[in-house]
């Protein structure tokens, strides 16, 4: 089969065995999304992968220890814990010491015709959310996991910086549970986008020199001002919700916390099952930031696109799927 992996430091299309194992689910893509991690680690600023890239993925399974699975329509858990430690027996897998993550930290990922992973780590997609959606849910669960971290009244005044895919994603996430939330971005085309779907928005420029804005402020810019930004426009007694994960550092100066008793809170992976009911819903919809999809004998191309400042999301699209549009 076909891989888009990183050889040496180069993206190359190139042939591989397909994934065996009997304890394993084997995926057949339908379509890949790119995202901000996979470009870190082409760029050499995230993790050391060495492999087959790719974590947002949906596909129908081939096989599987149980026969129910296949022929189902799935997205997966990116996170493969030991099963032994203690965050494993906790059912916190995401924070297992010797995780390997798809796509990301010892373990092929989904650029690629097919994928194994733990039918453990399956989710099936409900029959009347899209492929074209459903590639979203892995990004749409990280999104959605501030819920759970943070108690957001219905009072509550919500900032989230940065207008990119994630940020996008976020914003609709809390309009979708009625909270009051303002996208705070660079780009006016990404931020129409948000205002089509009823979101207030704002333009980073022009709240440079504003203060205390918000009751909860979300990063997600991907930026190292990013964190000084949300310090600025949070309240006293607030909450910075960190989302953006770079190569760098924040500057932190202690007292930006400490006087006005900021509450931060670190933000990264979520629950699948509760992005694919969103999905099912229909109060969240992710499809609209698609900007392109490519084959994936393109995928070097597609990375360049995804490259491009300014762009959305970029797919890739395996053999044998029908697609809507390409880049």
């Amino acid at each position: 089969m076909q891989a888009l992996r990183l050889v040496g430091k180069q993206l190359e299309v190139v042939d591989v065995p397909r994934p065996s194992g009997t304890d394993m689910a084997l995926v057949r893509v339908e379509y890949a999304g790119i995202c901000a991690t996979d470009m870190a680690i082409v760029e050499g600023g995230y993790t050391d992968h060495a492999g087959t890239l790719g974590h947002e993925f949906v596909g129908i399974v081939e096989s599987a220890p149980e026969p129910d699975w296949i022929g189902r329509r799935v997205v997966a858990d990116i996170n493969i814990g030991c099963g032994r430690c203690t965050a494993c027996k906790a059912g916190h897998r995401r924070h297992c010491v010797e995780r390997a993550v798809v796509g990301i930290r010892g373990w092929d990922g989904a650029f690629a015709e097919c994928v194994a992973v733990p039918p453990s780590n399956l989710y099936a997609v409900p029959d009347t959310v899209s492929a074209l959606d459903a590639v979203f849910a892995e990004p749409l669960a990280a999104a959605a996991r501030l819920l759970e971290q943070v108690n957001l009244s219905p009072a509550a005044t919500i900032g989230v910086l940065g207008d990119g895919k994630l940020g996008q994603l976020i914003a609709q996430v809390l309009q979708a549970h009625q909270r009051s939330v303002t996208l705070i971005g660079r780009h006016a085309r990404k931020l129409d986008i948000a205002a089509q779907f009823g979101i207030a928005v704002g333009f980073a420029d022009e709240l440079k020199s504003a203060t205390r804005l918000f009751d909860v402020v979300v990063e997600a810019t991907g930026r190292a001002d990013g964190l000084a930004a949300a310090l600025r426009l949070v309240r006293p007694c607030g909450t910075v919700v960190l989302k953006s994960t770079f190569h760098g550092t924040w500057p932190l100066p202690p007292a930006a916390v400490v006087v006005p008793e900021v509450t931060i809170v670190g933000s990264r992976c979520g629950d699948m099952a509760r992005a694919l009911a969103l999905l099912a819903a229909g109060v969240v919809r992710p499809a609209r930031l698609i900007e392109a999809v490519y084959d994936l004998r393109d995928g070097p191309l597609a990375f360049q696109h995804a490259r491009t400042p300014g762009t959305l999301k970029v797919l890739l699209r395996m053999a044998g799927t029908s697609g809507n549009r390409v880049g």
